[in-house]
């Protein structure tokens, strides 16, 4: 895909994503009165309905302020509002300045209760277009072939606050809000197919766990603490859960590369009545990536705003996100099960190969929001929220979902009228007969609002199922007393973790291994550590042990016996080619590099649908005298974590803030190549990224100690050549030869990274 950063001249820093505005401000402050900018070319909005789900066909723009002159919120125009009303220049205030009064009121109220969890998101509008493939199994309406219905998307982290990091190891939210013609539908899930707990009784007690101990409020936004492992080592059903949590799931590449899934198996029924059981899968269009550790813990620092920033620029550049909808069917029988999975079961999955995923529709994310708190903090989902086909399962977790988010919005959000919030509005006409509360603003009609009734000539009056009702289906509920127990399937709880670990990749496996290591080594209790080892010795002895070794602790023998599975490969991230539509290519150079090359490199990344990032000495541009080449991120202030791949234009010497006591990146070393320049090459090669350039870049590899001919290095010929071999080893997202795992002969050598011996030691 060619973003529209194609259309602008590439030897300059116009449409750059992330400006905050489309025109420059002047230095000095306006001194007459302007309308503002209007919204970007990349943002959107909620669609311009009533409060009760009508199209109103009001230009969106008319619903924000607007105005030349600042008034209050009655319309009256205040003549200054820097100053408070006082009894003389130096006397008191009074209490008579009802601006003052208004204008503090409304901030001390600006603030609305932050989601318990999920509380830290970014969202994006689109649009969802059915494939007409779903209509044999599901007969909502929205799922039919070209059938285009606009979506809102929130995603986010769970444990952190709203001020917490994005790329922290944790599960993410993928929520769904489809604005169908039958009403609205949410599809509340996560980017884990597998929740840590099997029944919603439980679900406050694994959030107090994962959440900050509660004397000292730390840690924040992790798990990586006592209360969590003490809690998932003591609830074996949370292990298939915290296992994909450790693995490269728990920290994604960006939103646009991770899957959604909807966790619980719901029920679907077809326009003969017929029923069938499913699972939602989201299938990101540019495959499923992951952060290495290393590069999660610098984000954290460097730009805590990483995941949101990168949706954000995508779509404004015009790389807009796609996920295909997917659903595995199931026979709809009475014991609810597949091939030995208990489907009412939210911490067990089917495998993709016992029953594959089958595509039945394509979202694509194409607006971002206008106002983060007005739609991203405000926009409001439930489980409940369900159109005519697909229908709810007896999952315990579900139940329990079922309540808790109606009731969650009703405190966030102020009041039972939160569906009247322009990002929550229905597109779908709303005759509820719910009267008044708090922030009502529909205005009602009618003297009765109750069924049945005659004064309103007996409206609104109920549908059938042959005029678009919501139907239940009819379950038959066993006969059986009631108890507090779970079904004798729900106690298998290591034969799906033991499989997704036999799925993984090498690679894959010794990032879940220094996972466990690094969370267990910050809890303080040895009771913990070692019962968590238990937990892992259930799973593969291979993981126990080499965890083990790390806590420098034994490893203990399995409880259970070691259960035989198959492998999944469709568990695995590794082993496929995808498009790298949005990738940030840097491209490091000075004024002494070839900046023809440098021009020729910006051009071929924005015409291969990527995002050039050049890194210079200073900021300004280079080739100020001649054609100037825009400079995007300082030696001082670039980190190699920004990028997908680094491209360097020869071998930069090192820049007049190259010193300590301006930039402690730069060391004391003043020979050679900047020394910071060697660390963005390192930390990349050492990621796994893809790394090259031309003019004179053997001599930058030198100077690093990597070995010209290491694996996935791009060196020689020219920009143009430089920028295809980089999108080609991109495609793969990382060069996982860099990973040398303990069963490769040559692992723990300089040999296998590719990187010389230090010291002049060795080979």
């Amino acid at each position: 895909m060619t973003t529209k950063h194609s259309d602008v001249n590439p030897e300059r820093g116009d449409g750059l994503p992330g400006k905050p505005a489309p025109a420059s401000p002047s230095v000095a402050e306006p001194t007459q009165p302007q309308q503002p900018p209007g919204p970007e070319p990349d943002q959107g909005g909620p669609e311009t309905m009533s409060p009760t789900g009508q199209a109103t066909g009001t230009d969106r723009a008319r619903r924000a302020q607007g105005g030349a002159y600042l008034t209050t919120a009655q319309g009256a125009r205040p003549y200054d509002t820097d100053h408070s009303l006082k009894a003389g220049p130096r006397g008191p205030v009074l209490i008579q300045d009802h601006h003052l009064r208004e204008k503090i009121t409304h901030f001390d109220h600006e603030r609305i209760p932050e989601r318990v969890v999920h509380a830290r998101g970014a969202a994006a509008h689109g649009v969802f277009q059915g494939y007409g493939t779903a209509s044999e199994v599901c007969k909502a309406a929205f799922l039919a072939k070209d059938v285009r219905t606009p979506v809102f998307v929130r995603f986010s982290t769970v444990l952190g606050s709203r001020g917490s990091a994005d790329t922290v190891r944790d599960t993410r939210g993928f929520a769904t809000k489809f604005y169908t013609q039958e009403g609205t539908y949410d599809l509340v899930g996560n980017n884990i197919p597998v929740f840590f707990i099997q029944d919603a009784v439980k679900f406050p007690d694994v959030v107090h766990a994962a959440k900050p101990h509660p004397d000292r409020e730390v840690p924040q936004a992790q798990s990586a603490h006592d209360t969590f492992w003490d809690f998932v080592s003591l609830h074996t059903e949370a292990t298939h859960h915290t296992l994909w949590n450790m693995s490269d799931r728990g920290i994604p590449r960006s939103y646009r590369m991770m899957e959604g899934f909807g966790v619980h198996t719901f029920r679907v029924v077809n326009a003969v009545g017929e029923t069938a059981l499913v699972k939602f899968h989201w299938k990101p269009k540019l495959g499923v990536h992951s952060l290495v550790w290393e590069e999660a813990q610098l984000l954290c620092g460097m730009d805590p705003d990483f995941h949101r920033r990168d949706l954000y620029d995508a779509i404004e550049g015009g790389a807009h996100p796609q996920w295909e909808l997917g659903v595995q069917v199931f026979p709809d029988t009475p014991e609810q099960a597949f091939e030995g999975v208990d489907l009412l079961d939210p911490t067990k999955i089917v495998p993709e190969e016992l029953c594959p995923v089958q595509p039945i529709g394509l979202m694509t994310l194409n607006a971002n929001t206008r106002n983060y708190f007005a739609e991203t903090e405000q926009v409001a989902f439930h489980p409940g929220h369900l159109v005519p086909g697909i229908d709810v399962t007896d999952d315990p977790l579900l139940a329990g979902r079922l309540f808790s988010y109606l009731d969650t919005q009703i405190s966030r959000l102020g009041g039972p009228n939160f569906g009247q919030l322009p990002v929550n509005r229905p597109h779908a006409p709303v005759n509820d007969m719910l009267r008044d509360g708090m922030h009502q603003s529909a205005v009602h009609t009618g003297v009765a609002p109750y069924r049945p009734n005659s004064l309103d000539g007996g409206c609104p009056f109920l549908a059938g199922a042959d005029t678009g009702a919501f139907v239940e289906v009819p379950v038959t509920v066993p006969d059986a007393a009631k108890v507090r127990e779970a079904a004798a399937s729900f106690s298998d709880h290591f034969t799906q973790p033991r499989l997704f670990w036999l799925s993984m990749s090498e690679p894959e496996r010794e990032h879940i291994i220094a996972a466990y290591t690094f969370e267990l080594n910050k809890c303080h209790e040895r009771a913990v550590r070692e019962r968590t080892l238990t937990v892992l010795a259930n799973i593969d002895p291979q993981l126990c042990e080499q965890v083990a070794a790390g806590l420098g602790l034994p490893a203990p023998r399995p409880t259970v016996p070691l259960v035989t599975a198959d492998a999944s490969p469709a568990l695995s991230q590794m082993g496929g080619t995808w498009p790298t539509d949005g990738r940030v290519v840097g491209i490091v150079a000075d004024d002494q590099a070839d900046l023809d090359g440098v021009r020729a490199a910006r051009r071929a990344v924005l015409e291969a649908g990527m995002v050039p990032l050049v890194i210079a000495p200073a900021g300004g541009t280079l080739d100020a005298g001649g054609d100037p080449i825009a400079v995007q991120r300082t030696f001082a202030t670039a980190r190699s974590v920004e990028c997908d791949a680094l491209l360097f234009a020869g071998a930069p010497a090192p820049g007049d803030d190259a010193h300590g006591a301006r930039d402690a990146k730069a060391g004391t070393t003043a020979q050679g190549p900047d020394p910071r320049v060697l660390l963005l090459l390192t930390e990349a090669y050492r990621h796994g990224k893809a790394v090259g350039g031309w003019n004179g870049v053997p001599d930058l590899l030198e100077a690093a100690g990597i070995a010209p001919d290491g694996p996935g290095l791009i060196a020689g010929g020219d920009a143009a050549a430089a920028v295809e071999a980089t999108a080609a080893a991109l495609s793969g997202h990382r060069v996982w030869h860099r990973f040398p795992s303990p069963s490769d002969p040559l692992a723990g050598g300089w040999r296998a990274t590719g990187l010389r011996c230090p010291l002049g030691r060795g080979p």
